[in-house]
């Protein structure tokens, strides 16, 4: 703690009152991996109850089945999946099921990670190519009220910052049950010029699948670069990732039932996935500017088959998404400390801008991989430039306010690379050009009680965009009928109060009220080539938030989420929406003693959700407990981690819809399909510091 006092207490040019902590990490190199950070004191800083930060040291107590698992650090959020974990984590948050990441902004080091116009769906957010032993902090914000977070912040925001430099150098080998081999290794040194991070992983699994080997072959490396530049400092990172699986996706009850298969068996045994993304940015930061670009290389082959034998008896419905894309872009800030009629302030602006050349993202139809014709396939070029502005004054000794505004213009461009498609639909009438702007408004209104409690009140609008192919689509690829184009930009806006109380540095909490509307929209459906039908929308919920450390060593922490999601205009389907979680809760208990013992037991519960617009369907509530504990002396550190500890059988996703098995009738049959939680799993770690 006294680290971070004596880096706020240098940073002159700015009252440190009026920087959020997630700002104020922006600009300056903090080691959060030296803290525990829910029990940094963000009274006085945050600007609404729904943000936070996370440090290295509670990220490394947490056992996690797969990197994804690092987002449930946001209070609310879930992460399961539904396919091979080679696949992007499926996630759940305020009343979303946001699919792969839609609507909730996840950066890393400044580079962003949803994807836009996805060959698997819009804004899949992949996480696999981070080493969790390089995270050194994560901060967090909910809600639409941050100017500086634009697309795919509906119901929120994070950014991942990789360290600078290790504590010390390590290796550590990981040994578990189902054929999971895992080795990473982090070292540093300084040379002349600057000082070198570099850290490997390697990670091989087979998993519990009855029916397929998940063959997980997985390399990561980073390699960073930093130094002091001028008044600021400076950072280059290149980041690689390369991964190959075999996918046990969702399968249907009726066949467990008829012990066609069971909990952990596939229909199609074939599918599965290849990725890679590799990255090199620069980062250059001082007390007022804020630099940095990116280019990214990612390409993904994503075989799948939800229907088996619906659309294609003879030969199965299995398909395959292609992405292969460059990612280029970056962004500038300033930030200047006046006064506003005599009252001190902050104001920020700032640039942003990316461009997406995706030289193919397609939809093929395949057998066991083979492909069997084109859907579609396209070449887009998605470009956006957004400006940001944010003021930040402290009216009294009690009282201030954040407001902001932002522009985002996008552009659109895509060309048919298939022509004539297997269903003989001319898929050029597809090609076009469009463009959209949108402007948003936030802002925030923070009265300090004490130096324990703060009150919130904040409003903001907020965005994501549509999948270019949709912005441009005149004819469904199947059918060959007319379709309407869908809304470029999708307008969020929402509203939250809450309060946030933190005592001597033993408990932090917060409490937060909150709603999101969401305007009707059609959206572009990756898995068929074509635009869906949404609906107007309104999210309403309640989270509460505790971290209480009873102990130097010892805490405990519980976080609740509650969410009421309906539509919101008259249809007799009905008005829930399928995948909406109600309920959400999430506690544990940690320890890391002085004599070198450590440890965390963890539980996630979510509730049961509807399956259907009217509620006839649901899926069960699931409930899952982690273990982890090790032992630290001189270099090494031993750690035993237990997965799923009571080896529950409750389901990871549940969804419903119709499909067809082999001698099925034609139409196939409605019902729901399931993912189930991997079996109990014991891992051991063998750690050693240089």
């Amino acid at each position: 703690m006294d680290d971070i006092v004596h880096k706020r207490a240098t940073f002159t040019a700015i009252p440190l009152s009026l920087i959020s902590l997630s700002t104020f990490a922006a600009y300056h190199d903090i080691e959060i991996v030296e803290i525990k950070s829910r029990q940094v004191n963000l009274v006085g800083d945050a600007i609404s109850a729904a943000e936070g930060v996370v440090g290295q040291q509670e990220i490394q107590l947490r056992p996690l089945m797969r990197t994804g698992d690092v987002l449930e650090f946001v209070p609310g959020m879930v992460a399961t999946q539904h396919s091979g974990s080679g696949k992007a984590n499926q996630y759940f948050l305020r009343g979303f099921n946001l699919d792969h990441g839609t609507d909730f902004a996840t950066s890393v080091d400044g580079m962003p990670v949803n994807m836009r116009t996805h060959g698997h769906g819009q804004g899949y957010t992949d996480l696999n190519f981070i080493i969790p032993e390089t995270i050194q902090s994560l901060t967090y914000q909910k809600g639409v009220y941050y100017p500086q977070v634009g697309d795919f912040s509906g119901a929120g925001s994070a950014q991942l910052k990789t360290m600078n430099r290790a504590p010390s150098p390590m290796t550590e080998v990981t040994l578990g049950e189902y054929g999971y081999r895992r080795a990473v290794g982090v070292t540093n040194f300084t040379g002349p010029a600057g000082h070198w991070l570099v850290a490997a992983e390697k990670h091989f699994y087979e998993g519990p699948w009855t029916d397929i080997n998940e063959d997980i072959n997985k390399t990561n490396a980073l390699i960073k670069w930093s130094a002091a530049l001028g008044e600021g400092d400076f950072a280059v990172t290149f980041m690689g990732y390369d991964n190959s699986w075999n996918s046990a996706d969702q399968i249907p009850s009726r066949a467990v039932s008829a012990g066609r298969i069971g909990n952990l068996g596939s229909i199609d045994e074939t599918v599965g996935g290849e990725s890679g993304r590799y990255s090199l940015s620069a980062d250059w930061s001082s007390d007022r500017w804020h630099v940095s670009a990116y280019a990214i290389s990612y390409d993904l082959n994503l075989w799948s088959n939800f229907t088996y034998f619906l659309d294609n008896p003879a030969q199965g419905d299995q398909f395959e998404q292609v992405d292969d894309r460059m990612i280029y872009g970056g962004q500038a800030s300033y930030t200047n400390s006046h006064t506003t009629f005599g009252a001190p302030s902050v104001t920020q602006l700032g640039v942003q801008t990316r461009v997406d050349d995706i030289d193919e993202v397609g939809l093929y139809a395949t057998q066991a991989r083979t492909r069997l014709g084109t859907t579609r396939s396209d070449a887009v070029e998605q470009s956006s430039l957004s400006s940001f502005f944010k003021n930040e004054t402290q009216w009294t000794s009690a009282f201030r306010s954040v407001v902001g505004a932002r522009i985002d213009y996008f552009d659109f461009s895509v060309r048919d690379r298939a022509g004539i498609n297997r269903f003989g639909v001319d898929l050029s009438l597809n090609s076009g050009d469009a463009s959209d702007a949108i402007s948003s408004l936030k802002g925030s209104l923070i009265y300090t009680l004490s130096p324990e409690w703060e009150l919130y009140a904040s409003a903001g609008q907020g965005l994501h965009s549509n999948d270019a192919r949709g912005t441009t689509i005149n004819v469904d690829p199947v059918s060959g009928e007319h379709v309407e184009q869908v809304n470029p930009l999708v307008r969020t806006t929402g509203f939250e109060a809450g309060v946030r109380a933190f005592y001597d540095e033993t408990l932090n909490a917060s409490l937060s009220l909150w709603q999101l509307e969401l305007d009707s929209e059609l959206l572009f459906v990756g898995d068929a080539g074509n635009t869906e039908a949404s609906r107007q929308s309104k999210r309403h919920g309640l989270e509460l938030t505790a971290y209480y450390y009873f102990a130097p060593a010892w805490s405990l922490d519980l976080e609740y989420a509650y969410t009421d999601a309906q539509f919101t205009d008259s249809d007799p389907a009905g008005d829930s929406i399928p995948g909406a979680l109600k309920h959400v809760l999430q506690a544990g208990i940690s320890a890391d003693l002085e004599n070198g013992w450590f440890g965390s037991l963890r539980m996630r519960y979510f509730g049961h959700r509807p399956l259907t617009e009217d509620q006839s369907i649901s899926s069960p509530s699931s409930m899952l407990f982690n273990l982890q504990a090790g032992k630290t002396w001189k270099q090494w550190q031993i750690t035993v981690s237990v997965l799923n500890l009571t080896d529950s059988d409750d389901h990871d996703v549940d969804y419903y819809y119709a499909s067809r098995q082999q001698g099925e009738s034609a139409e196939g049959i409605e019902d729901i399909h399931y993912h189930i939680f991997e079996p109990r799993a014991v891992r051991v770690a063998a750690r050693y510091r240089f």
